[in-house]
């Protein structure tokens, strides 16, 4: 798709708090998704790297702007944009193939009405019939989604993150963490997109309720709880014991070696 409409409006008005250099990073990544005509790759230092931006930058602006999905991450306006971009190119070939069907139909019978002329001496009439839906076949490939929310964002109904709840259960499972005094929008964009990605994995087995989710992240808790690097009762040499908080323990690295169990190797 080399041509999309930029609502100018718009994109002002979702750019707002940004910077120039981010506002150019979410331009890029829109270019990229309009130019390839599917979503962005799930992995944020490879597209932090096209884009020229921080890995850091790239998470908040994903975070932000789309949502994520098992194939990649989506945002709403270019998912429509080009299902209407792509239904328009179907209705284009269809009016073609039905236009030249219809010329070559009334060659066959102006060669039929030269011949019945030759064969009877008389002027011939052609009357046609409407034609009927059940005339033609339609392929799958050619049906759309109606514009709006995409089939796959409907599908996958998920909790949204409770954020309050999370940092209830973060102080009452690791009360000798530091307690979170400031829950500012990069801590809330980390929270929001490993819960999306818990969700997602979750609901490979059935629908996920906010009471799964609850009971998922107490696991979490209580797997940190248990390692003695992360709750400071590991003595390092020449240094202070490490303390994690819930930012650093939600952080994409560190949320996949915790799970991994890299931190329990004591």
């Amino acid at each position: 798709m080399h041509y999309y409409q930029h609502h100018i409006g718009d994109f002002i008005k979702a750019t707002a708090r940004l910077t120039d250099t981010q506002s150019m990073s979410y331009l890029r990544l829109l270019w990229m998704y309009y130019d390839s005509e599917k979503p962005l790759k799930l992995d944020a230092k490879v597209l932090a790297f096209q884009i020229g931006a921080t890995v850091e930058e790239t998470e908040l602006l994903l975070e932000s702007f789309f949502w994520l999905a098992e194939n990649g991450w989506h945002h709403t306006r270019c998912d429509q944009e080009i299902a209407d971009y792509r239904s328009f190119l179907d209705k284009k070939s269809n009016a073609g193939k039905a236009s030249a069907e219809r010329r070559k139909n009334i060659r066959a019978t102006d060669v039929e009405q030269v011949l019945d002329s030759r064969a009877t001496g008389e002027q011939l009439t052609t009357n046609h019939k409407p034609l009927t839906k059940n005339q033609f076949t339609v392929s799958k490939d050619t049906v759309r989604p109606p514009t709006g929310e995409p089939e796959e964002k409907k599908a996958k109904k998920l909790p949204g993150c409770d954020h309050k709840g999370i940092l209830a259960l973060y102080h009452e499972t690791l009360p000798n963490l530091p307690a979170v005094e400031i829950w500012n929008d990069t801590r809330a964009g980390y929270l929001r997109q490993r819960w999306r990605e818990v969700a997602l994995d979750l609901s490979k087995n059935g629908a996920v309720t906010h009471a799964d989710m609850l009971a998922w992240w107490k696991q979490y808790f209580e797997l940190i709880k248990g390692s003695k690097f992360l709750t400071g009762k590991k003595q390092q040499k020449d240094k202070p014991p490490f303390l994690a908080d819930l930012e650093w323990i939600i952080k994409p690295l560190n949320f996949t070696k915790i799970i991994e169990g890299k931190y329990h190797r004591e």
